[in-house]
């Protein structure tokens, strides 16, 4: 048992072998607990994708790759809410661990880290040598700078909703809101919940295990930023990634040059540029056709159907956790009323909506929001269309003729836009009277969660228990439902918590199965991603976040 670094990975292996545990998920958890991708593959049977793969010395050298994505407003990193914001501050500010596009995390600035039994003390080691770009060395005072400020609530991070329930708790402030309840703020429990050990380590003390903490250091807007910039992100900003951000303009372009000094692979390009296309999806086919651009952050089915039939373009899909809801806020009448909610539910065909949105470019949904590509997801029926069952329960809730409502989009990306129409065509027949309110998306993300009913476009998760924490625990930043459910809060703690594979399945139909018939969210489907790439682009992968890593990427003449 000592060959491991943790003492529960042997069991792992047993769940392995009798068939109790499917390999997905002994690979994820394993390398979650500390154990190499590359010896958890070799106990699974197989070999690390990323061994092997394209060698410094053969990647083309030079040249640029120039990237049609929108150049978004960027104020503070560790507040992103899109992944084209992170994919511009990706290329200067790194994370302390990475997850590849086999759903494996990894450690990245960090050398290791180790868990304890009870999944409550994890200890984190930097690697040794790297430096900022200004040549200071990279130490467990700028990780803890940056642990702590995603933990303030004043910073507004959706970090915060994943830490709270084992790092950061919620308290009464003593004050009261105009309705006289008390009012509730966000802290770290404790003084030593995140502690300095020595230069290179640093280790968090929680209050209840957790099992995703290397996958939390992950997501997306948990840079490690220079704590001498407090926060701030743009042109010339300090960081250890690959790449200078020499230029930015929103909504226009952007340019990143390459750091010869780079502690890790690459960069092989002389410069990264990208492009705002716009809104218009014929623009970014136009921009391929005639090769302005050598790829798209996303193509959705119209375009991907359009640049097939280019000789210079290849296509790359990515099976994942992205999904859209039609979400009811839990506080707004009517959908106060869990039968409403339930209705609106029964309402949805969720194959024909899957058909009219994706062009059939997916699966269809539960209904809670963890995906089949989940390691802990527990597969629940599909909720059915019954127009005659949702009516009833809409005569029960007081609405015996429906009602009317307004839910909320965007124009942008078409797959939105498309589901809401499909889905207010299957309301109407339920009495739902729903019309459309398409706000450009600056003006959405103004109101996305405050408005009684809209449609939510969210992204790709490596774990279900991450994504339940971020949008459905009662006061996470994210949680645009306002979904309060304290049997939920605590079925889902508990399930960050185990690792046995069948206790943990069996809370996850708990936790499911409450989403599905008391939740907030209609979710007609699960989404493949796609994008495009001019054929001289090597080393691309399509992540299932649709993150970039241009330090992979080369280009030939």
């Amino acid at each position: 048992m000592s060959d491991f670094p943790h003492a529960k990975i042997p069991q792992l292996i047993q769940d392995l072998k009798s068939g109790k545990m499917h390999r997905r998920e002994f690979l994820r958890f394993a390398t979650l607990l500390g154990l190499s991708a590359t010896a958890a593959y070799g106990l699974a049977g197989g070999s690390d994708p990323l061994i092997g793969s394209a060698r410094a010395e053969e990647m083309p050298k030079g040249g640029t790759i120039r990237i049609g994505m929108r150049c978004q407003e960027i104020k503070n990193p560790h507040a992103s809410d899109f992944v084209e914001r992170t994919n511009v501050i990706r290329q200067v500010c790194e994370y302390l661990t990475i997850t590849g596009q086999d759903n494996i995390t990894r450690p990245y600035l960090l050398e290791k880290w180790e868990a304890s039994d009870d999944l409550k003390t994890w200890t984190i080691t930097l690697r040794s040598g790297i430096k900022w770009h200004d040549g200071r060395p990279l130490t467990a005072d700028d990780v803890v700078w940056n642990l702590k400020r995603v933990s303030d609530p004043a910073t507004g991070s959706s970090v915060l909703g994943l830490f709270t329930g084992y790092l950061v708790e919620n308290y009464e402030t003593g004050e009261k809101d105009d309705a006289g309840k008390p009012k509730t703020s966000s802290r770290l429990w404790s003084d030593k919940a995140i502690e300095k050990v020595d230069d290179l380590t640093v280790r968090l003390n929680c209050f209840a295990p957790q099992i995703g903490v290397p996958e939390h250091l992950f997501h997306y807007p948990m840079f490690i930023l220079d704590p001498k910039e407090n926060g701030v992100f743009g042109v010339g900003s300090n960081g250890t990634g690959p790449f200078d951000l020499t230029e930015y303009t929103v909504g226009k372009s952007g340019k990143l040059t390459p750091r010869k000094d780079y502690w890790g692979d690459g960069p092989y390009i002389d410069a990264l540029e990208f492009t705002d296309l716009g809104d218009n999806p014929s623009a970014a086919i136009s921009a391929m056709a005639s090769k302005q651009v050598d790829g798209l952050h996303e193509a959705d089915a119209l375009q991907i159907n359009a640049m097939k039939g280019f000789d210079h373009v290849a296509v790359y899909d990515a099976v994942t956790a992205q999904t859209g809801v039609a979400r009811m806020r839990q506080d707004n009448k009517p959908f106060d009323n869990p039968k409403v909610r339930l209705a609106m539910k029964l309402a949805c065909d969720r194959a024909k909506t899957v058909g009219a949105s994706l062009m059939g470019r997916g699966i269809v949904a539960e209904d809670h929001h963890v995906a089949p590509i989940h390691p802990e997801y527990a597969k629940l029926p599909t909720v059915e269309r019954n127009v005659e069952e949702a009516k009833k329960l809409l005569a029960e809730a007081g609405f015996p003729d429906g009602f009317d409502t307004e839910i909320v989009t965007r124009p942008d990306p078409a797959w939105e836009i498309n589901a809401v129409q499909a889905l207010v065509e299957q309301f109407k027949e339920i009495g739902v009277r729903a019309t459309i309110k398409s706000l450009p998306g600056s003006q959405y993300w103004d109101v996305w969660d405050k408005v009684p009913f809209s449609f939510t476009g969210w992204g790709h998760r490596p774990l279900g228990v991450m994504v339940l924490a971020l949008a459905y625990r009662t006061g996470a930043v994210w949680n645009e439902s306002g979904y309060s459910n304290p049997e939920f809060d605590k079925l889902l703690t508990e399930a960050e918590g185990t690792l046995d594979v069948e206790k943990r399945r069996a809370i996850m139909d708990k936790i499911e199965t409450i989403l599905q018939q008391d939740g907030p969210i209609v979710q007609p489907f699960w989404r493949t991603t796609s994008t495009v790439m001019d054929k001289r682009v090597k080393g691309f992968q399509q992540h299932p976040s649709q993150y970039l890593f241009a330090n992979q990427l080369a280009i030939t003449a």
